[in-house]
C-alpha cells in the first residue's frame, strides 16, 4: 500500500469523519471506504454483522474498564492528544504499535499477540509499550475518536471491544449504522450520549489525529498495519513466538 494513498484518504477523512456523526442521513453512500481500506480490512467487511447480546453488554464494562485502568496516565500534547501507553516508561525495549481498528489482522494480533505480549512482557515491566492509531477510512477515525473520548483511562478497555466487535461494526457500507454502532460500544463502555457527541463530533480533534498521525507515519516510514517499531526498527505483523524472540534479544543487549 502506498503511504500517499493512506494520507491522502484520512485528509479527507478528517473533515468527512467527524462532521458525518452529528447527522442521521447519509449523503455520501458508501464512501465509508477508502481506496486504502480495500487492502486493509476486507474481511471485515464481508463479514456478516452479529449483535452484542444484553448479557454480554451487561458483562463488559467491569472486564473491559479493569484492563483500562492499567495505562498510565501520560500528558497530552500541545493540541490534547495522549499518546496511549502501557507497561514500564523506564524500560529499555520500547515497542510502538500501529494499529487501524477496521483492519482485521490487528484485530487478530489484539485478541492473539498482544494477549501474550501483555502478559509476559507489559504488565511484567520489561518492556514499554505504545499504541497508535492509523486512519485509513472514516470508520477507523470514528472508532479512534470513541476509544479516545473519555481519555487515556477507558483506551485500553474500549478498543479491546472495538477489536474484538470488529466483525459488527465494520460491516455494511452504511456510515450512519456504523457511528450508531460505534456509540453504542461507547454506552456499554460507560459514557453517557452528551459526551460520545461532543467527541464524534469535534472537527477540530479529528483534524489533531489525522495531522499527528501523518506526523508519526511519516518518521516511521508506516504504509501497512499492523506495523511494530522496536527500539526504532520496523517489523511487519509476526506470531507471539518470533515477536518474544526478538523482545529477549533485545533485553539481553
Amino acid at each position: 500500500m502506498n503511504r500517499m494513498t493512506i494520507l491522502g484518504a484520512v485528509t479527507l477523512a478528517a473533515w468527512g469523519g467527524a462532521l458525518m456523526a452529528q447527522t442521521d442521513t447519509a449523503t455520501e453512500g458508501t464512501a465509508t471506504e477508502s481506496a486504502a481500506t480495500q487492502e486493509a480490512a476486507p474481511e471485515a467487511e464481508a463479514a456478516s454483522p452479529t449483535e452484542t447480546s444484553e448479557a454480554e453488554a451487561a458483562a463488559e464494562p467491569a472486564e473491559k474498564d479493569t484492563a483500562a485502568t492499567e495505562a498510565p496516565t501520560p500528558e497530552p500534547n500541545a493540541d490534547g492528544i495522549y499518546e496511549m501507553t502501557l507497561g514500564n516508561p523506564d524500560a529499555n525495549v520500547t515497542v510502538t504499535e500501529y494499529a487501524s481498528f477496521t483492519c482485521p489482522h490487528c484485530a487478530n494480533f489484539h485478541k492473539t499477540t498482544f494477549k501474550q505480549l501483555k502478559s509476559n512482557y507489559i504488565d511484567t515491566g520489561k518492556i514499554q509499550f505504545i499504541y497508535r492509531d492509523v486512519y485509513f477510512d472514516r470508520p477507523g477515525l470514528w472508532a479512534a475518536m470513541v476509544a479516545r473520548c473519555d481519555g487515556p483511562s477507558r483506551f485500553f478497555g474500549i478498543s479491546d471491544m472495538l477489536y474484538n466487535q470488529q466483525r459488527d461494526w465494520v460491516s455494511g457500507s452504511d456510515p450512519v449504522a456504523i457511528a450508531d454502532k460505534l456509540r453504542k460500544i461507547g454506552k456499554v463502555a460507560g459514557m453517557g450520549e452528551e459526551q460520545l457527541e461532543a467527541c464524534l463530533t469535534d472537527a477540530a480533534k479529528a483534524e489533531a489525529l489525522v495531522a499527528w498521525f501523518q506526523t508519526n507515519a511519516e518518521a516511521d516510514d508506516i504504509s501497512s498495519t499492523p506495523t511494530l517499531m522496536i527500539n526504532g526498527e520496523q517489523h511487519s505483523n509476526m506470531s507471539y513466538e518470533e515477536l518474544s524472540k526478538i523482545l529477549d534479544e533485545k533485553l539481553a543487549e
